[in-house]
């Protein structure tokens, strides 16, 4: 083994690499839990579980793919793959699969392919690109044109319609651009405007998202629709107390009670099965994983490599964030899976290859160094 070649190794960001693989297995766990039904015939079992196993594998895959050619060169493709990305989006009212009224994904043989996952990759390398360009503070002109670029695709899944997503899109440019820095006049400007044009939004959201936000603030007010998603999570974790009712013993998720258990309200099985001590214990294992994501935007060496990596945080953040608010009650339902414990293939696929992305970056920080 070459001298470059455990330098690589030796550089690896192994806490993120082995957090990643435990948040999965415990996903995995959990989304058997949640895969049981128990009907009066007997229980039955969905393939969740097995098409996220699937999904885990080729999402490895990808994680591997993204390890092997050096993040430098990715620059170059950042362009392309924004350009593959509009275009994927744009086939998508066309060619899409209608689950659940929405149009989001394209089916590729036995395969579902979300592209608004997919454009999070593009967004992500776009504007890591973009910014490590500026050698100073953000003006009016580079942030313009930063956010006009994002926006395009956060419009088209906006339209489908996916506002997590196109809101997640948002959050991670919005990330970025901050991380980045604006001019104090810039800065100072949309300190001003940006909660005056937030009252203006809900004009812009459509009848249902109102009524996620209105149920959001008062569930009881529709127990038995709006309010039935975020009524039942609470139950679910409440139920659950210090230590948890066990394995596949949670009534609230067993009993189908409790909606979407295996997507958006993932967490809410594992709360009711684990309790308060369990529900803390991801929490702490969330905290330590964004906390090595940060260590490696932190210590990068090159303006690229550390947006990369302050954008894969962004997005982990916000979604954890959200999700597990969502969950809780203490936010709206938007729609935000929670990293590698909800079942999501092309979610999966993405975690993976934004991983290891931001492993790249840690591998390779020391080629920057002088002396």
């Amino acid at each position: 083994m070459s001298q470059v070649d455990r330098r690589l190794i030796t550089h690896a960001n192994w806490l993120l690499f082995g957090l990643t693989l435990i948040l999965f297995a415990i996903g995995l766990l959990n989304l058997y839990s949640a895969s049981i039904f128990r009907l009066e015939e007997g229980v039955t079992v969905n393939a969740y579980y097995r098409k996220q196993f699937l999904w885990g594998l080729f999402g490895f895959g990808g994680m591997l793919a993204f390890l092997i050619v050096d993040y430098r060169y990715m620059r170059y493709a950042a362009w392309p793959l924004y350009f593959a990305t509009l275009a994927l989006l744009a086939a998508v009212p066309v060619f899409g699969k209608v689950v659940y009224g929405a149009k989001r994904w394209l089916t590729i043989g036995a395969f579902s392919l979300q592209p608004s996952e997919i454009a999070k990759i593009s967004i992500l390398l776009l504007a890591a690109s973009l910014l490590s360009l500026k050698p100073n503070k953000l003006d009016w002109g580079g942030l313009l044109f930063t956010l006009v670029v994002g926006s395009i695709p956060a419009l088209m899944i906006s339209g489908q319609p996916d506002l997590g997503s196109a809101l997640s899109l948002l959050l991670i440019l919005s990330g970025v651009i901050m991380y980045r820095g604006l001019t104090p006049r810039v800065f100072k400007c949309l300190a001003l405007l940006l909660p005056a044009l937030v009252p203006l939004g809900w004009f812009c959201l459509k009848g249902y998202q109102k009524q996620r936000i209105l149920t959001f603030l008062d569930p009881t007010r529709d127990p038995l629709n709006s309010g039935w998603h975020i009524i039942q999570s609470q139950i679910a974790i409440g139920s659950g107390r210090m230590w948890g009712k066990g394995f596949m013993a949670g009534t609230q998720s067993q009993l189908r009670f409790l909606p979407e258990k295996h997507t958006d309200f993932a967490v809410a099985v594992f709360g009711e099965e684990w309790g308060f001590m369990g529900m803390m214990t991801l929490v702490a294992l969330f905290c330590f994983f964004l906390l090595s994501l940060y260590i490696t935007a932190r210590d990068s060496n090159d303006r690229f490599g550390s947006f990369l990596a302050a954008g894969v945080f962004f997005y982990f953040f916000w979604q954890i964030v959200i999700n597990m608010g969502m969950v809780l009650g203490m936010m709206p339902v938007v729609g935000i899976p929670l990293p590698f414990i909800s079942y999501g293939g092309s979610a999966t696929l993405v975690n993976f290859c934004l991983i290891g992305l931001v492993l790249n970056v840690s591998m390779r920080r020391f080629a920057f160094k002088t002396g």
